[in-house]
């Protein structure tokens, strides 16, 4: 789709400026953080945040700075998840995982760097925005991607295998936060910064939602059906950690019936919502249901 891949080459020359010629950070920590936040990918969770200020009405430029937090955020989590003590995947978007690169103990500090430096990227937007705005965006980025969203999706995985007393409930808890909640406050994050009511606010909270778990549902279906050479990833792995997933719980075309339910869910939030230019979430929902890596 030439309008996500538009908006993720924007955030990535964004991204290409924020390190580049700082002497006074540890060269090897910038290049391992560089090496993993360059690494490519859909950029999914700045282009969301991009096109949901776009939707209400608002300016990509005033957006750019939250979205490079945002991408920051996400791309900290997965150099931690990637580790030996967690998933311990050897490759990521086709290439060696950060530990894999530069060790251990710097892939942990290149997340810790990435992570902290989110909030300061989020503070840069009160050369846009109103200090109020500034607030909320910085407590609501604490909230969804801390102990209470993605930091706790991602214990809960930890937690999920595939026992036989495993339920939907339980892995749509893990979903919902390990994946859903950094997407719904990239949303809500452009809805803000673009000048969205509370309505609207919601109605992108809802759309997140829908379309965060779908997309982790596809994960979880590539993970069987997909191509490597296109994942950038060894399939299969889900089984073999003997993860929690719905093909596992629902069988695989219970599950891409599921995908399709709740894109159209989420789609029809937006659209009851009254959000003025809709168009580009719409399309980004319908892209992320048919997606092949």
């Amino acid at each position: 789709m030439d309008y996500i891949r538009d908006c993720g080459l924007l955030v990535e020359e964004h991204l290409k400026l924020i390190f580049r010629n700082d002497s006074e950070i540890n060269e090897v920590l910038k290049q391992s953080m560089e090496y993993s936040v360059q690494a490519g990918g859909k950029r999914l969770r700045p282009v969301l945040l991009l096109s949901a200020c776009e939707a209400v009405g608002g300016e990509f430029g005033s957006a750019l700075s939250a979205a490079c937090a945002v991408e920051m955020i996400h791309t900290y989590s997965l150099i931690h998840d990637d580790l030996p003590a967690m998933d311990n995947d050897d490759y990521r978007r086709g290439k060696l995982t950060n530990h894999k690169v530069y060790g251990e103990a710097m892939a942990i500090l290149a997340g810790d760097g990435l992570l902290t430096h989110a909030f300061y990227m989020l503070s840069r937007c009160a050369d846009d925005v109103s200090p109020e705005i500034v607030c909320k965006l910085i407590a609501e980025m604490s909230y969804y991607a801390g102990p209470y969203g993605m930091v706790g999706g991602q214990a809960f995985d930890m937690q999920g295998d595939q026992s036989p007393n495993a339920t939907l409930e339980q892995l749509e808890q893990i979903h919902r936060h390990k994946t859903g909640d950094l997407i719904v406050f990239a949303l809500r994050a452009g809805g803000r910064i673009g000048g969205a009511d509370e309505l609207q606010l919601e109605a992108l909270k809802k759309y997140g939602y829908d379309i965060g778990l779908a997309f982790q549902i596809q994960d979880d279906i590539l993970d069987i059906t997909g191509d490597e050479s296109k994942l950038g990833k060894k399939t299969l792995s889900d089984e073999k950690l003997q993860k929690l997933t719905y093909p596992h719980l629902l069988g695989l075309e219970a599950s891409k019936e599921k995908v399709k339910a709740l894109t159209e869910s989420g789609k029809k939030a937006l659209l009851e919502a009254r959000i003025p230019k809709p168009e580009r979430l719409l399309d980004i929902a319908d892209y992320l249901v048919y997606r092949e890596f």
